[in-house]
């Protein structure tokens, strides 16, 4: 694989393995265990389904 393939597919892929994350911690809602969903079980489809679910959830008040 080319080496600017490569680095396209990491700055693309990485972000969107991340995305339930970076929704939680835009919208104030606890990003700690969205993280840790999102890092061991994001890799299954099922596991990153259930992080993006957890970062839509009702907001924090404060």
């Amino acid at each position: 694989m080319d080496g600017s393939i490569f680095t396209i597919l990491v700055f693309v892929g990485i972000p969107l393995y991340f995305l339930p994350f970076f929704v939680a911690a835009g919208r104030g809602v606890n990003t700690g265990s969205v993280f840790v969903i999102n890092l061991f079980l994001g890799w299954t489809f099922i596991g990153w389904v259930v992080a993006l679910a957890m970062s839509m959830g009702t907001r924090r008040t404060q």
